[in-house]
């Protein structure tokens, strides 16, 4: 495993994600789809995907063609890293935490010289700062362990069922047909982009190891019981497309 490098571009820490891939032994192409799937999720799920991974890109000596690459900032690799099991993403944490706290100390500023009053408040900020950056981390890894591991609400799904299921039998329509339209209805209320989610879901699933089985098995109703309003909603519209079935 080759040393990891971290360079300082205006003031920020970054290191390139083709020495991450050579320092983990994978395909650049491979980790720029990885990357590009992460970025994609973050964008979907309202996180600015650039406080992560920076599009960048390079030329070879020799070769006028320009070729893609991206910048990752540490919370960047936390989550390359977050992906990665046994002694690759060991040492891949390691490497980077050590090389980023280095950088870090060595750019630190000497506040030997300010009063004690002002290096308390600016020790306060950088604290503050470190809060939110956690908290931030935090939030999108539980959004995605809660999205990618749902317990299903198998009575709320029967209770759908059900009632899509009579809806049908009452209006001469078959199941799919019912169901395609409270799906409609659902985007045409909240502008959800079921298929978007849960090809997203799909993704999740797979960057975290789920079987093919259990990834082709996830459906929209997945998408909508992740989401609490969403279900909320979802359930309104199911039994008024049932009360007008009645009528």
């Amino acid at each position: 495993m080759t040393q990891l490098q971290v360079i300082n571009k205006n003031g920020q820490l970054l290191v390139d994600s083709r020495d991450v891939a050579e320092m983990i032994n994978v395909r650049h192409a491979d980790l720029l789809e990885r990357i590009g799937g992460y970025a994609q999720h973050l964008e979907n799920g309202n996180f600015r995907s650039q406080d992560f991974f920076i599009p960048n890109s390079y030329k070879v000596a020799g070769n006028n063609k320009t070729y893609d690459c991206y910048l990752i900032t540490r919370k960047g690799c936390d989550m390359v890293a977050n992906k990665m099991t046994g002694e690759k993403g060991v040492l891949f944490t390691a490497a980077y935490v050590t090389k980023f706290e280095e950088m870090e100390k060595a750019q630190a500023v000497d506040l030997t010289g300010l009063s004690p009053q002002l290096q308390l408040l600016i020790a306060m900020e950088h604290r503050q700062l470190q809060i939110e950056q956690r908290q931030q981390q935090t939030e999108s890894q539980l959004t995605t362990i809660k999205e990618t591991f749902l317990q299903r609400d198998d009575n709320w799904r029967q209770k759908i069922n059900g009632l899509l299921n009579g809806a049908a039998r009452r209006s001469g329509m078959d199941h799919k047909e019912v169901r395609n339209l409270s799906y409609q209805t659902l985007k045409d209320r909240t502008n959800c982009k079921l298929e978007t989610r849960l090809e997203n879901l799909r993704n999740r699933l797979a960057d975290s190891g789920a079987t093919k089985t259990r990834i082709a098995d996830a459906n929209k109703l997945d998408v909508i019981e992740s989401d609490k309003m969403l279900k909320e909603i979802y359930t309104t519209i199911v039994k008024e497309l049932s009360i007008g079935t009645l009528v």
